[in-house]
């Protein structure tokens, strides 16, 4: 966009040939305009119409481009965007002086003459005559008006501002139609207030208002005499009167429209002395146009909106589409950003994770039920120097996130989980999870095809201690890989992949999920946190998975209509089952509660959360969520090259970072901060069954007995034992040693009615069926 005023600041050879159109257009006007020969005076030369009467008739006014806004939930403003910084208001919004400065030194004349000023023309040629150049021209604010019309409907191509003001005679031909038109349609007023508002005045701003507020930091229509001498004064060259970067040079151009002003008869010689002698007075306001200026730390959240706007076909049907609505601005729109919970994430990451440190931390609080957007920050602020970044390491490439996401870890085993829940498994489902075991040779995938394990790839426990059997609910609570690697197998992977598509979780690059086991159990595929928040809000949702939106309403004022605008809407459906949802509910209660996720466990509502950490450290994650708030949290490098091992993050050491250890702790202050002074309902949760355990204790009373052997129990003596429900009892044996059960080592999953070990001796049948007496053993459970 040029930066200077439609025919302003032009070089003697463009002026000469701008003057030359203007007189041979008035000799025109002398003749008769409106004659059919008027096309016969030369006019399809280059850059010219075929003639006068083939022009449309009809000047395309285009709304003017303005400022759009964008605020909170509340009400509050987090940012202005615009392609042109202009706010448009009445003429009675506009100073008198304003008005009387800019009729003055542009067309003194302008109430007086028509769409062309033939006084204007002759008085121009003898005076440009006389010094030897062109320092006069003759056009019209009425036929400047049109020309920025014509540059406003040209917008930001640059072919098309070209041809807006390229001097050429058609062109001008072009001009003075359209003039003549506007000025039998709109009349003085409605034109000087157009062009009051269309106008350029420098430093980015368009129109008066935009003007007034840049230099001075306040309304146009309190604009003073010499600040409105100043701003009329800019309007001829904005970039040789910038009074910003060049002070004398904009105090000269002011006083001589001052002295024009009173030559005009619009003040007194006076009153242009006593504006001469002021300062200029400057109270300049620095452009604030983007989301790098908006407040609350919300700079990546109003980026996600400019995306949404620029990508949802509700706005449009094509990108250039909606991409003229944006740039045409007037827009103003109501998001659903929390304030509250905005305030509290930034305050979290801030406290936890230094600007400066070697990773960076991301965090996206959503609604269940609603999809709402609750908050989105990030240690990194928004900008392009150093420490900061224009990615939004929350969002999917394609809203201007990182390439591909970020490996989640083991917060994707939740999804496994309820994908087995589904396809009939119990909740108290056990497997033998080894600490080390190769993946299985070969796993069902969808279309019939099969997985196979070609490699010899293995997958071991984060601990050597974490050897099972375990069952599920120990399993989450503690993370354990084998179980979860044992479960797809037994599962098969179509229905975690039909299950996760229900919860929109797709890869940060937007494919869907790959089917190989290391992504469907232990998170190896890079997703955004928007995405895990949402899809754990379906959790807390009890089974049903919204679609995240951003944007709650949009108004848009333009050519003094105001209309409001379709905005894109949550889109909800059931994921899984309430039974499903609730059991993931008491799980993953678990996990906070006493399991990896304990240092991110809320104290003052219920709660639920899963933890990950991926392969060397390289990502961390935690994923909670209460009934009406979920929350993804994301650490590490976006580059992926550093390993979270004895590394300094927010001034604390850590010898190796879990998905407890930093996110957890961010997780816990951002949603406590959030939900502060919010209801906290609980969840609908499930009893699941302990397994039961290795025995009760129990005595058997009697007389020198021998040792049972192990699965037999026979031992010699007499007496009545007391057993827990764990054998006959009616054996005897003082001392009875205690039966051992013979478990075999399974190499598949364990049904839920299996039974191991033999007669485990009368007496107590406690601790694994003690053994010993005559007794007869029961079954070891």
């Amino acid at each position: 966009m040029p930066k200077k005023r439609s025919g302003g600041g032009l070089s003697p050879t463009q002026q000469a040939a701008k003057f030359l159109g203007v007189s041979v257009l008035a000799g025109a006007v002398m003749a008769g305009i409106a004659v059919p020969a008027f096309g016969a005076l030369g006019l399809a030369a280059k850059g010219s119409v075929e003639g006068f009467d083939e022009i449309p008739a009809n000047l395309k006014r285009p709304p003017l481009s303005q400022r759009t806004t964008i605020l909170d939930n509340q009400g509050g403003q987090i940012a202005t965007v615009y392609s042109r910084d202009r706010t448009v208001v009445d003429l009675k919004d506009m100073s008198p002086y304003m008005q009387k400065a800019i009729v003055a030194i542009e067309d003194a004349r302008f109430y007086e003459h028509g769409a062309v000023d033939l006084k204007g023309v002759l008085r121009a040629l003898n005076k440009n005559a006389q010094s030897g150049g062109v320092s006069e021209g003759a056009s019209t604010l009425t036929q400047q008006y049109v020309k920025n019309v014509f540059v406003e409907e040209a917008g930001d191509d640059p072919t098309k501002v070209a041809q807006a003001t390229q001097q050429t005679l058609g062109r001008k031909v072009r001009e003075l139609k359209f003039a003549i038109q506007v000025e039998e349609e709109l009349g003085k007023k409605k034109i000087l207030e157009n062009y009051l508002n269309i106008t350029f005045f420098g430093q980015q701003a368009y129109g008066v208002e935009a003007a007034a507020q840049r230099y001075f930091s306040k309304s146009a229509k309190d604009l003073e005499l010499q600040e409105a001498a100043l701003l009329a004064g800019i309007v001829q060259s904005p970039s040789r009167y910038d009074p910003v970067n060049d002070e004398a040079e904009a105090v000269k151009r002011r006083n001589v429209v001052l002295q024009r002003m009173a030559e005009v008869h619009d003040i007194t010689q006076a009153e242009a002395a006593a504006a001469k002698a002021k300062p200029l007075g400057l109270k300049v306001s620095k452009p604030k146009n983007g989301c790098i200026t908006a407040v609350k730390d919300s700079s990546f959240f109003c980026d996600y909106v400019r995306e949404v706007f620029l990508t949802d076909p509700v706005f449009g049907k094509t990108q250039k589409a909606r991409a003229k609505v944006w740039n045409q601005g007037g827009l103003t729109i109501r998001t659903t950003l929390d304030p509250q919970a905005q305030k509290s994430v930034q305050t979290s990451l801030k406290s936890h994770v230094n600007k400066t440190d070697k990773v960076a931390a991301a965090s996206t609080l959503v609604e269940p039920g609603s999809g709402k957007i609750l908050a989105m920050g990030q240690s990194k602020p928004y900008g392009y120097g150093k420490n900061e970044t224009e990615i939004n390491y929350s969002v999917d490439h394609s809203m201007g996130g990182s390439n591909f996401g970020f490996p989640t870890g083991s917060t994707f085993k939740p999804f496994l989980a309820a994908a087995a829940l589904e396809e009939g498994k119990q909740p108290t489902q056990v497997y033998p999870a080894p600490y080390e075991m190769p993946y299985p040779d070969s796993v069902r995938a969808c279309d019939g095809k099969t997985w196979r394990n070609s490699g010899n790839a293995k997958v071991e426990n984060e601990d050597e201690s974490e050897v099972g059997p375990y069952p599920l609910k120990k399993a989450m609570e503690l993370s354990v890989n084998t179980y979860f690697v044992q479960m797809l197998e037994d599962t098969g992977m179509c229905p975690v992949v039909n299950l996760t598509d229900k919860l929109g979780v797709v890869q940060g690059n937007g494919t869907k999920l790959p089917q190989v086991p290391s992504s469907l159990t232990l998170g190896s595929t890079g997703i955004s946190p928007l995405t895990m928040a949402s899809a754990y809000a379906a959790f807390a949702n009890r089974g049903t998975y919204c679609t995240p939106i951003a944007i709650a309403s949009i108004s848009q004022q333009l050519g003094g209509e105001k209309k409001s605008l379709e905005v894109p809407k949550s889109s909800c459906s059931r994921a899984m089952s309430e039974t499903t949802a609730d059991t993931i509910n008491t799980l993953l209660s678990g996990v906070v509660d006493s399991g990896t996720g304990q240092q991110a466990g809320l104290t003052d509502r219920a709660n639920a959360g899963k933890t990950g950490t991926t392969d060397y450290r390289k990502n961390a994650w935690f994923v909670g969520y209460t009934p009406n708030m979920s929350g993804a949290v994301w650490v590490g490098s976006a580059t992926q090259k550093v390993k979270m091992v004895n590394i300094t993050i927010g001034g604390q050491w850590h010898e190796k970072v879990f998905g407890g250890a930093v996110p957890g702790p961010i997780w816990k202050d951002a949603m406590t901060g959030a939900l502060s002074g919010k209801d906290s309902p609980g969840f609908n949760l499930v009893d699941i069954p302990d397994p039961k355990d290795d025995g009760d204790k129990g005595r058997g009373d009697g007389g020198n007995g021998d040792d049972g052997r192990p699965g037999d129990g026979n031992g010699n003596g007499n007496g009545n034992g007391n057993g827990e429900n764990r054998g006959n009892d009616n054996g005897g044996g003082n001392n009875g040693g205690p039966g051992q059960p013979q478990i075999p080592t399974p190499t598949f999953s364990i049904p839920d009615e299996w039974t191991i070990g033999g007669n485990d001796g009368g007496g107590n049948g406690g601790n694994g069926g003690p053994g010993g007496g005559n007794g007869n053993g029961g079954n070891w459970p």
